[in-house]
């Protein structure tokens, strides 16, 4: 696929979530902010979607406050969703990583609220409570929605599985590049940046058993996700 059929799916993906997160129980409201921390991941798909959309509405500035706080401490994963996955498939195990919400919160955080929500990646979409996370100090989260997010992450992950992972910090400043951006729309997956992981497609979902007729419906919807044509680059 290239990048404008990516990016089509990747909206119809978001449409089913939100389709799904619209019937929850949630106590997630505006100004609402204890999980926008900068420990949040997404995938090139996602970044270069944002960075797009910065440049287009006059926030690039924004760029820069990211660079500044480039030297904070944040999560950066060693492996994905997918990778992962193959791992628990194997019987291996995955690799320890480190990751703590007291490392501060999102740098684009204003006033409790988020420059590029429109645009704003799965893993910021699918934090979800059910109870007020600033008065018990914690999410609430339903296994099952748990194991939901965990399938939407691969199947976001499966359609980039040319392009990389990593936090969003890293993340939008390698896509902040003009010639990283033009080498991502172009179908490059070369980079030097050790930050980033490699992607891989799905070889396995993460469903638990007591999970699968329930999750069935959803995972029909994103199997019969529409791919549209494509004619030198444009969505037809």
């Amino acid at each position: 696929m290239n990048l404008p059929t990516k990016s089509d799916v990747l909206d119809q993906i978001y449409s089913i979530y939100d389709e799904f997160a619209g019937k929850l129980n949630a106590a997630c409201k505006r100004y609402c902010a204890e999980c926008c921390t900068r420990n949040v991941t997404l995938t090139t798909l996602e970044a270069y979607k944002i960075a797009d959309y910065l440049i287009s509405n006059g926030k690039s500035d924004l760029f820069g406050v990211l660079e500044q706080a480039s030297d904070k401490k944040r999560f950066q994963p060693k492996t994905t969703t997918n990778r992962l996955a193959e791992l628990c498939m194997r019987g291996e195990e995955p690799p320890d990583e480190e990751n703590d919400a007291s490392w501060g919160a999102c740098p684009f955080l204003t006033d409790k609220e988020c420059p590029v929500y429109p645009v704003r990646p799965f893993g910021c979409r699918c934090f979800v409570s059910k109870q007020d996370c600033s008065k018990t100090g914690y999410a609430d989260t339903d296994p099952f929605v748990f194991a939901v997010n965990q399938v939407f992450l691969q199947f976001i992950e499966h359609i980039d599985a040319e392009g990389f992972s990593g936090n969003f910090t890293d993340m939008l400043l390698f896509m902040s590049s003009d010639e990283n951006r033009k080498s991502y729309k172009n179908g490059s997956s070369a980079h030097s940046d050790k930050k980033l992981i490699p992607n891989a497609p799905i070889k396995i979902l993460m469903v638990f058993p007591e999970h699968k007729a329930k999750i069935t419906p959803i995972l029909h919807a994103l199997q019969s996700i529409k791919i549209p044509r494509e004619r030198s680059g444009v969505l037809k």
